[in-house]
């Protein structure tokens, strides 16, 4: 069969599924969601701990970031690859993977082998949000699909904030290897409901050969800025040679990667995705409003702590306002998506929210009441959660059936990078002030405003690209 002839074929395959058959597919990736989530912040209450267990403090703080990297990394080439190979037969195999590194994980007697097998959890744990996310784009069409969204954007931002509060609770009653002996129950539960949701689903991409080339160039450009926003700053300054260096090397090879992607038979990016305007576009917003959403989670325990006089444990419940506000935002977007089929104004409308929100709380950090910064936060919580299910149904509503999880896993890339520039950007400036507190979170809540501002200017200049009612996506023509 000619590549003509398998693309007709793939985007003629869809078909209508009933909401029992979405139903399985959703409560499949439920919970890898949750694992996803969970594993980004769950271990930092355990740090200390873990310090005084394994005897050395030097390097922890890659315990985090070496399952970031590794997990932002991968996240687009197992989308790529699961359009190619099925979504089933990319997400079982890496959920078995992210349970042997949990246990490795539990067993580790070194800081170094926890690092590494940190560095492999990430490995697995990189299918988790891009061949879930390109499941449920499978299954629903895109006008239908805000109303699902919800679900995801509450799993994400809940399980996000509650990592840390779970975290803390598990190393205190019990060890901090109980954070990762907890990993392994919950994947086999995810992989027996991804086993029996995703067992109809049918690769949507050609099955021509894999790009490794493509693949091995993007991990090492994403490690390489990774690399950088985690050190900078914290290991060595930022205007050190490290530090230029290593941002010198993944602009080198970012280049690099971009020449291979224009000769490339299979390109892990498809060129026509990326020649869109509108989808650049959703690319910029998503990046700017996740590094607004993760500079907020890094500011307020900080704030509300240090400027409020909160315990952590009560800082964390003080969350759950902002936690209400995001969801509550992502299911009215969902609806409103629903209804009108228009993304453009919801996007604008969200940015718009949420950068009034923290210009708001910038004006005077530590005063009044509780309430302020509880209800505050509310309210960017809702532009924010506007802003997640919207940018992802449209910009899979613009890729054609066959690169569904190429177009997924770049978003959800450009989200991990914006949140890991967001939460940096945010230190930086609360380091700026030194032990001036009430000037470092105003410095931070205004840059979280600025990114939205940024973001509502993108969004403004979009066209307005309405949604399909199908499962096809965007033609072969068109895409």
């Amino acid at each position: 069969m000619s590549p003509d002839q398998q693309v007709a074929q793939l985007e003629g395959a869809g078909r209508v599924y009933s909401h029992a058959e979405r139903m399985r597919v959703v409560f499949g990736i439920l919970t890898c969601m949750m694992l996803a989530a969970l594993d980004q912040t769950v271990v930092l209450p355990a740090i200390p701990q873990m310090a005084a267990n394994l005897h050395g403090a030097g390097h922890l703080s890659w315990v985090v970031s070496a399952y970031l990297l590794t997990a932002t990394a991968t996240t687009p080439i197992y989308g790529k690859l699961s359009d190619q190979l099925g979504r089933r037969e990319v997400l079982i195999p890496a959920l078995v993977f992210f349970c042997v590194a949990s246990v490795l994980c539990a067993l580790s007697s070194s800081v170094l082998m926890l690092i590494l097998a940190r560095a492999l959890q990430g490995i697995g744990g990189g299918a988790l949000l891009a061949v879930s996310q390109a499941a449920v784009a499978d299954v629903i069409p895109p006008r239908e699909r805000g109303k699902y969204q919800a679900w995801f954007s509450m799993v994400w931002t809940i399980s996000s904030v509650a990592g840390p509060i779970a975290g803390g609770f598990v190393a205190q009653a019990l060890s901090w290897r109980w954070i990762f002996w907890f990993n392994v129950p919950l994947a086999l539960l995810a992989m027996g409901f991804s086993a029996r949701g995703l067992a109809g689903l049918k690769p949507t991409g050609l099955r021509s050969r894999i790009d490794y080339s493509g693949a091995l160039l993007m991990m090492a450009a994403v490690a390489a800025a990774l690399f950088g926003l985690s050190t900078g700053g914290v290991d060595v300054p930022w205007l050190s040679a490290e530090v230029l260096g290593v941002f010198a090397l993944a602009v080198v090879i970012l280049a690099v990667l971009v020449l291979q992607q224009r000769q490339a038979e299979a390109p892990l990016f498809p060129g026509a995705l990326l020649v869109k305007p509108a989808f650049r576009a959703l690319l910029e917003v998503s990046f700017a409003n996740a590094a607004a959403m993760f500079g907020a989670i890094f500011l307020l325990p900080l704030m509300l702590q240090w400027l409020y006089h909160q315990g952590a444990s009560a800082s964390g419940l003080e969350l759950v306002p902002f936690l209400f506000g995001s969801t509550a935002g992502a299911y009215g977007a969902g609806q409103m998506l629903r209804r009108t089929g228009r993304g453009r104004v919801i996007l604008m409308a969200g940015v718009a929210t949420s950068a009034a929100g923290f210009l708001v709380l910038a004006v005077a950090p530590g005063a009044g009441t509780l309430f302020y910064p509880i209800s505050v936060s509310a309210l960017f919580g809702l532009g924010i959660g506007c802003v997640m299910p919207v940018s992802l149904v449209q910009a899979q509503s613009l890729a054609a059936r066959r690169d569904m999880g190429a177009a997924t896993g770049l978003l959800m890339l450009m989200r991990a990078m914006g949140g890991a520039f967001g939460a940096t950007l945010v230190g930086a400036l609360l380091a700026l002030a030194h032990s001036n507190l009430h000037q470092g979170f105003r410095y931070g809540f205004c840059a979280c405003a600025t990114l939205q501002i940024v973001a509502m200017v993108i969004a403004w200049r979009m066209k307005e690209m309405p949604l399909r009612s199908s499962l096809e996506g965007a033609t072969a023509s068109e895409a």
